[in-house]
């Protein structure tokens, strides 16, 4: 079966949830899972229940933990890069059947890797590989070299409204 690259993109709530959603179908039919999140560390209820099948998913964090806005540190900038080189690595090998970037727009957005870098990824991904980037802010040339781009739009949230992020639903 070919593979195909998937953008999760857009400002609403539910890319990172699509994207595992779409992990969990995989392993489902017997497929095998990386997950690379950027800009992301900690221990959310998604993880812990992806941690009990870590014989066909792998979550791998690029990040440390705090949240970046605008201006990453030198240290976000060098987990990013280290889990750039690692998710390469994981894609040339061939072994997995669907590779998410979690965050991979906001990792671009915020240059901890380029929007060339991306695009090279997408060169180097084996035929039968599917390949999802989430985040905010994909770029025209990234939307344009995929085969599926998913715009979420946030038309309303309870977080307007003072809603804090709830465990077992945002994290």
């Amino acid at each position: 079966m070919k593979g195909h690259i998937q953008i999760y993109t857009g400002d609403g709530k539910g890319k990172t949830t699509a994207a595992l959603g779409l992990a969990i179908r995989t392993m489902g039919a017997g497929g095998k899972v990386f997950i690379g999140q950027f800009l992301k560390s900690g221990n959310y209820s998604e993880i812990k229940a992806l941690k009990k099948f870590a014989d066909q998913i792998t979550v791998e964090h690029y990040g440390l933990g705090q949240f970046v806005k605008g201006h990453p540190s030198q240290e976000d900038i060098e987990a990013g890069m280290e889990g750039y080189k690692r998710v390469t690595r994981v894609i040339e090998k061939g072994e997995h059947d669907l590779v998410i970037l979690d965050e991979g727009n906001i990792a671009v957005k915020y240059n901890i890797f380029s929007e060339q870098d991306l695009l090279d990824l997408f060169e180097k991904k084996p035929d039968h590989l599917e390949l999802v980037v989430t985040g905010r802010g994909a770029t025209q040339a990234i939307m344009e070299k995929a085969d599926l781009v998913a715009e979420m739009k946030n038309i309303k949230h309870y977080f307007q409204k003072g809603v804090k992020a709830r465990v077992g639903i945002e994290k």
